[in-house]
C-alpha cells in the first residue's frame, strides 16, 4: 500500500533511458541517471531545450516509454510493480493534439472516463466541460473546434478520473493570450484544490510566474533543480542602467567594466555582485567624466538562468 497523500508526488532515482541505434543512427542516451523529486501540491516546472529529455521523462511516467534503468514512484506507486495505480494517479496533457475528430467533446470525455473505470454515476463530464468553457460545444464534433478549444479538451480528458497529478506538456503552445489565461485560471483552480501540477513550457515568463520550483534538463541531465526565486538569484549577474546628465556620443572606457550606450541615451553596465559593488562602477563613471542623473538595477530573470545553464554552457 502507498500513502493516501505522499509528500513526494513523483520521485525518480537513477533514471536512464537509452534508445537503441541502428544502421542509420547510433544509440542515444536520452536520460543519464536523472534524480528528481517533485513535491506534492506544487506547481513544478520542467524546462530544457528541444531534445533535452523532457518528453522522454514524461512518457516514462505515463507508461508510454520503457525505462532502461532506475526507479520511479508516482504518488508512491512503483511504475514497474504497480503500473496501473501509477498511471491512474496521472492526468497527462500531451504536446500534440491527437484525438478522434468524429466524436463530440461530451462523448470523448465519457469514453475516457470509461477507460479509467469511472462509474457513470461519478462522471463529471459537463462539470469539466463547463470549467473549461466548452459546455456550449459539448455536442459539436471535435473536428469543428478551434485549435485552442482542442487543447482545452485535452486538459478536460486528462481530468476525467480526478488524478492527484496533472502533467502539462507545452499546454499553451499556439494558444492566444485570452485562451492561455482561461486555461491557467482552470489549472490554478485545480492547484488550489490540491492537484500537483507538472509543467513543461517554452514560455519562460510563464514558468517564472507560475512555478514554485523549477528543474532544468540539458542533454539528459538535470543541471538545476531549486525553488524558482533561489534559481534566479543563483545567477551572479546584474545590470546597472545609468542615465547621464549630459548626452554621450559614445560609451566611456570604464576599465574592468564594459559599458554599452543604448539608443535612449542610457548606459548599460553588466556586473557580478559577488565581485563588484555599484559604488565602484560609479567611481569609474566619475573618473571618466560622466555625471549621473539617474540609475537603476536590472535583476536576472529565468531566461538568463536558462541560457546560462543550457546554450551558453554547451558553447
Amino acid at each position: 500500500m502507498t500513502e493516501a497523500n505522499p509528500k513526494i508526488a513523483i520521485s525518480a532515482k537513477g533514471l536512464r533511458k537509452v534508445y537503441r541505434g541502428n544502421n542509420k543512427a547510433p544509440a542515444k542516451e536520452a536520460l543519464k541517471g536523472v534524480d528528481l523529486s517533485i513535491p506534492t501540491g506544487s506547481i513544478f516546472g520542467l524546462l530544457g531545450p528541444n531534445g533535452a529529455g523532457k518528453s522522454t521523462f514524461i512518457n516514462i511516467l505515463a507508461g508510454l516509454v520503457t525505462k532502461t534503468e532506475g526507479e520511479v514512484l508516482v504518488w508512491g506507486f512503483n511504475i514497474d510493480r504497480n503500473a496501473r495505480q501509477a498511471r491512474a494517479s496521472l492526468g497527462v496533457v500531451p504536446q500534440e493534439i491527437n484525438m478522434d475528430v468524429f466524436f463530440t467533446p461530451k462523448e470523448a470525455l465519457d469514453i475516457q472516463a470509461g477507460l479509467y473505470g469511472v462509474p457513470k454515476s461519478r462522471r463529471r463530464t459537463m462539470e469539466i466541460l463547463k470549467a473549461l468553457r466548452l459546455d456550449d460545444k459539448a455536442d459539436a464534433y471535435v473536428r469543428q473546434l478551434s485549435g485552442g478549444m482542442k487543447r482545452r479538451l485535452l486538459v478536460a480528458k486528462a481530468m476525467v478520473h480526478s488524478p492527484p497529478i496533472l502533467i502539462l506538456d507545452e499546454p499553451t503552445a499556439g494558444v492566444d493570450i485570452e485562451l492561455r489565461k482561461q486555461l491557467w485560471d482552470y489549472v490554478l483552480e485545480l492547484h488550489a484544490r490540491g492537484v500537483t501540477i507538472v509543467l513543461t513550457t517554452h514560455y519562460l515568463e510563464e514558468a517564472q510566474e507560475l512555478c514554485d520550483e523549477i528543474a532544468i534538463i540539458h542533454e539528459g541531465d538535470v543541471v538545476a533543480c531549486e525553488p524558482t526565486e533561489k534559481l534566479i538569484a543563483s545567477l551572479d549577474s546584474k545590470t546597472l542602467m545609468v542615465t547621464p546628465i549630459e548626452a554621450l556620443d559614445a560609451a566611456p572606457d570604464l576599465g574592468a567594466f564594459t559599458a554599452e550606450l543604448k539608443t535612449d541615451g542610457r548606459l548599460s553596465i553588466p556586473y557580478q555582485p559577488s565581485k563588484a559593488q555599484v559604488a565602484e562602477i560609479l567611481e569609474r563613471l566619475s573618473a571618466a567624466g560622466v555625471a549621473v542623473k539617474d540609475l537603476s538595477t536590472v535583476e536576472s530573470d529565468l531566461e538568463d538562468v536558462f541560457l546560462e545553464l543550457t546554450y551558453r554552457r554547451a558553447g
